[in-house]
């Protein structure tokens, strides 16, 4: 991951915001993980890579795949799951769900980070499940 510098003026407040944005590689053209002050940050959705590079199917290993993928890419911007404080999980199938729970609460202590689970019809590069947050 690479780091850039501060942002310009934040719109509307006139405030000026310190950022640090984190970005995987030159091919992808948003940041996958944006600090913003020292402790607030952003997560871009994250896929369920396996360390080789392809995509976990099946709902356990999909879900701790997706996991893991978060995990090394918030403490590499400074954070931690523990830093979580709202997280979107996008699902092909809802029958994923008690899954989805079983790893969420493991994953996470109390107190867990609000969490919505939507249904969509696609994401990308066909995997069944991904998650972005807000830190």
């Amino acid at each position: 991951m690479t780091a850039a510098g501060p942002a310009g003026p934040r719109p509307g407040d006139g405030s000026r915001c310190s950022s640090t944005v984190y970005r995987m590689s030159a091919d992808h053209p948003y940041s996958t993980v944006r600090r913003v002050g020292p402790d607030r940050g952003y997560l871009s959705g994250v896929l369920p890579y396996r360390p080789d590079g392809t995509l976990a199917e099946e709902p356990e290993e999909a879900i701790d795949a997706v996991l893991a993928t978060m995990r090394a890419r918030l403490e590499a911007a400074g954070f931690t799951l523990a830093d979580v404080v709202k997280a979107t999980v996008f699902l092909t199938d809802m029958g994923w769900l008690p899954a989805l729970n079983r790893a969420w609460a493991a994953a996470f202590d109390e107190p867990r980070p609000a969490r919505s689970a939507v249904e969509v019809r696609a994401l990308p590069r066909g995997a069944r499940i991904e998650v972005e947050a807000i830190l």
